[in-house]
């Protein structure tokens, strides 16, 4: 059974909170911060990337120059008809069962719109100004996190999920940032599996963020040995203080 860690995030102190708890693995969904805690297992890892260790592969870079012909542009987080027919779209296309497959304009309007913290919508057109991908972005202390993305499946062969994050890589070196937050990753997903294509990436395991190395020796996380108590984890966060 899934079994997650979830805090309120909200206030004066909301964008401390999700600062200190982004790097302690937890993810955002509106004004919510959550990290899974499965008694079974410890699957779910959450993954950056080190921008310092970051060098796009020549695959990566074919990818850049495939999608050299749009346009990004960085808006507040305001829900428009037209990114709600492309996110339609995209789950017709890739997730057409899943939990998300049945939302409508008003629950992704609050998705996009429900976040007390610093948040921007960060859009990608062609050239006759069709709305070609879009990613929900997260602006930390420490980089920016890809909260979600969606993209046109037309375009599936110009890789637009992985031009999204090399794009975040470019924007977090631009702002000085040195790292961008990917989300959850599990090994053995195929669906996941691209996050552990790009150098510099790490993972959060144990308390603290390491390399994540051989994608195939973290399959030992499935174990439910290996999953630390509720209690311990509860214990071992770090919130910030007032004075942080």
């Amino acid at each position: 059974m899934e079994r997650k860690l979830f805090t309120a995030l909200q206030g004066e102190a909301a964008d401390k909170l999700n600062n200190s708890l982004s790097k302690q693995g937890f993810r955002r969904s509106q004004n919510v911060l959550y990290r899974p805690s499965c008694a079974a297992c410890s699957a779910c890892m959450s993954a950056r990337i080190k921008i310092a260790d970051f060098s796009p592969t020549r695959s990566q870079k074919r990818v850049m120059k495939r999608n050299a012909y749009l346009t990004r542009r960085a808006t507040s987080p305001w829900a428009s008809e037209e990114q709600y027919d492309l996110f339609r779209t995209y789950l017709g296309g890739r997730h057409a069962t899943g939990g998300m497959a049945d939302m409508d304009m008003f629950e992704f309007a609050a998705m996009v719109e429900e976040t007390p913290i610093k948040t921007r919508l960060i859009e990608y057109k062609d050239p006759d100004g069709t709305l070609a991908a879009a990613c929900l972005t997260d602006v930390l202390d420490d980089g920016l996190s890809l909260v979600y993305s969606f993209f046109d499946p037309a375009l599936a062969h110009n890789s637009l999920g992985t031009h999204i994050i090399l794009d975040h890589i470019a924007i977090a070196r631009e702002l000085g940032l040195p790292y961008v937050y990917l989300g959850y990753w599990v090994p053995g997903s195929p669906k996941m599996s691209y996050k552990a294509k790009f150098a510099g990436v790490e993972v959060y395991t144990d308390g603290a963020w390491s390399p994540i190395g051989d994608p195939e020796s973290h399959d030992a996380s499935l174990n439910p040995l290996t999953s630390t108590p509720i209690a311990e984890q509860v214990a071992k966060i770090n919130l910030p203080t007032s004075r942080s």
